[in-house]
């Protein structure tokens, strides 16, 4: 497995991977623009230059960031490949001079989150706007 900082993105790739990872429709997402806008950073993981996995880290621009749209492919999970990817984030995020990295899942996801990848749970509130 290769992990790659910072990928060129092919918005139709990152897109499938998505759709298969959260099991919905592989509708195409400008994921270059987005990620070239918003994100401190981004990390692939790549299977004989496929891409398997993926997670991005949005930041405030200061101490704070932000992990978003951890994905694996189903066909690639339990692996490992997941916590690398955050593993990685975490360590740009760190390397760019943040003091925290926050991330929001679902209940199911929580072993993942605080026992693999080592985040401690906190209070944390939810406005919807949609």
């Amino acid at each position: 497995m290769k992990y790659v900082v910072r990928f060129p993105v092919d918005d139709r790739e990152l897109s499938e991977l998505h759709a298969a990872a959260f099991e919905g429709e592989a509708e195409v997402t400008a994921w270059g623009e987005r990620l070239g806008r918003w994100a401190l950073t981004w990390v692939g993981a790549f299977s004989d230059e496929q891409l398997v996995g993926f997670v991005q880290v949005c930041w405030d621009g200061g101490a704070h960031a932000f992990v978003l749209d951890t994905a694996v492919h189903p066909d690639h999970g339990r692996r490992g490949i997941g916590k690398q990817l955050v593993m990685t984030a975490a360590e740009e995020a760190r390397q760019a001079g943040c003091e925290w990295l926050h991330v929001d899942f679902e209940p199911h996801l929580s072993a993942f989150y605080l026992d693999a990848c080592g985040f401690r749970p906190t209070d944390a509130g939810l406005l919807k706007l949609r």
